[in-house]
C-alpha cells in the first residue's frame, strides 16, 4: 500500500506484521495483541494510521483519561454504540458498572449489521494503568473474544514489557510485538520529511543533521526533537533570509545557529517557556538563566502547596508514631496515658535513655543549636 508507506516511515516491519495479524475483515484475529516500546517509538501513531487506512471498525481509549473501571468500560461501549448507530443517528448513553455488565452490553452492541461480519478492534493506550484497576480487568480483556463469543481483538499499547503485566493467577498470553527505538538514520529521515515547502529538501536535511549532531546524545525522543527542529529553524535560515549567505554556506549557517542550540540544551524536556518566549529570547540575545520561568540547575522552585506539604511532613516527622492516631483522627476515642507506651516502645525508650546519658551537657546544647539552625535554614530555603 503506497499511501501507507509514505505516511508511516521506518516502521515497515511492524506494519507488515500487524497487517498479517489483522487478516481479512471477516476472519477471526488474535484475541489480544500487546505492543510495547519506549515513548515516541511510533506505537500509537502506527496503530491508529493502520486502522484508519484499512477502514477497520475500532475504538481507541486512553487509560490515563479513563482512570476508573466505570469510565473505561462506558467509553468503550459508547464509542462502539456510536459506530453501530452512525447511520441511524446517535442513541442514548450506555452506563456500565462491572465487567460482567460490560460483557452483556458488548454482545448487544455488536449485534448491529455494521459490526456483525467483521473484526472489532479495541485499542487501549497507556495500558500500564490497567494494573492499578480491578484484578479481573486485565484477564477479562485478554479473554474478551472467548467471553463474548464475538470477533473482537484487544490491542494493548504500553511502554513496559509484558512480564510486568502478567497476573500471578495466570491468563491468556497475547501476541507480543516490540517497537524498537528509532536510530539516528531513522530520525534523520522522519524529521527531514517535514521540511517546509519554501525551502529545498537538501537544505532542511542539512539542518536536521546539525540538530541531531547536537541533541542526539541527550535526547532521542522524536516528539521533543521535532519540537526543537520547528523552534530553532527560523534562526538557522536567518542569514539566508537576510541575504548574508546562501543555502550551501553551511559554515556560516552553523556559526549562526551554534550558540542558540547550546542555549536550547538547557530547555530539553522542560517546556517551561512557550515558543513565543523562546523566539523572544533568541531575538533579544538574552541569557536563558535571566528569563523568568526558566529553571536553573542551582535552584528548584516547588509549587505553592507542595512547600507547605513538605514543611508539614518535616515537622510531623518529629512526632512519635504512636501519636498519629491522636493528632490526625477526629474520633480517636479516649487514649489513656498508660496505653501510650507499649512493651517494645518502653524497651526502646530505656535504651535511648542509657545512650543519651553518655553525652555531656555541652554536646547536648551544641546539637540542639545545630538542629534548630538547620531546621530554620531548610524552611527558609523552601519558602
Amino acid at each position: 500500500m503506497p499511501h501507507l508507506e509514505n505516511t508511516v516511515l521506518c516502521r515497515e516491519s511492524q506494519v507488515s506484521i500487524l497487517q498479517s495479524l489483522f487478516g481479512e475483515r471477516h476472519h477471526f484475529s488474535f484475541p489480544s495483541i500487546f505492543i510495547y516500546g519506549h515513548t515516541a517509538s511510533g506505537k500509537t501513531y502506527v496503530t491508529q494510521t493502520l486502522l484508519r487506512t484499512l477502514e477497520l471498525p475500532h475504538v481507541f481509549v486512553n487509560c490515563v483519561e479513563c482512570f476508573s473501571l466505570r469510565l473505561l468500560l462506558e467509553q468503550i461501549l459508547n464509542k462502539l454504540n456510536h459506530l453501530s448507530s452512525s447511520e441511524g443517528g446517535c442513541s442514548t448513553q450506555i452506563t456500565c458498572e462491572t465487567f460482567n455488565d460490560f460483557v452483556r452490553l458488548f454482545k448487544q452492541v455488536t449485534k448491529a449489521e455494521s459490526l456483525k461480519d467483521q473484526t472489532v478492534y479495541i485499542v487501549l493506550d497507556k495500558a500500564e494503568y490497567l494494573r492499578d484497576m480491578e484484578a479481573n480487568l486485565l484477564p477479562g480483556f485478554l479473554r474478551l473474544q472467548e467471553l463474548t463469543d464475538r470477533n473482537v481483538t484487544v490491542l494493548f499499547l504500553s511502554e513496559i514489557v509484558w512480564e510486568k503485566f502478567r497476573p500471578n493467577t495466570g491468563c491468556f498470553e497475547p501476541f507480543v510485538l516490540y517497537f524498537p527505538d528509532y536510530s539516528i538514520g531513522n530520525l534523520q529521515k522522519i524529521l527531514s520529511h517535514d521540511h517546509p515547502p519554501e525551502y529545498s529538501a537538501d537544505f532542511y536535511a542539512a539542518y536536521i543533521n546539525i540538530l541531531l549532531g547536537v541533541f542526539y546524545t541527550v535526547c532521542r525522543d522524536l516528539k521533543e526533537l521535532r519540537h526543537l527542529a520547528v523552534l530553532n529553524f527560523p534562526k538557522y535560515c536567518e542569514p539566508v533570509v537576510k541575504g548574508e549567505a546562501n543555502e550551501r554556506d553551511t559554515r556560516k549557517l552553523w556559526r549562526n545557529i551554534e550558540p542558540h542550540l547550546k542555549r536550547a540544551m538547557q530547555t530539553v524536556y522542560l517546556r517551561e517557556i512557550s515558543s513565543s518566549q523562546w523566539e523572544k529570547l533568541q531575538k533579544d540575545d538574552i541569557d536563558p538563566a535571566q528569563l523568568k520561568g526558566l529553571s536553573a540547575y542551582t535552584h528548584v522552585e516547588l509549587p505553592y502547596y507542595s512547600k507547605f506539604i513538605l514543611i508539614a511532613a518535616y515537622l510531623a516527622s518529629y512526632n512519635p508514631a504512636r501519636t498519629d492516631k491522636r493528632f490526625f483522627l477526629k474520633h480517636h476515642g479516649k487514649i489513656k496515658k498508660t496505653n501510650f507506651l507499649k512493651k517494645h516502645e518502653k524497651e526502646g525508650s530505656q535504651f535511648a535513655c542509657v545512650a543519651q546519658n553518655q553525652f555531656t551537657e555541652e554536646d547536648k546544647q551544641s546539637s540542639s543549636r545545630t538542629k534548630t539552625i538547620s531546621t530554620r535554614q531548610i524552611i527558609s530555603n523552601i519558602i
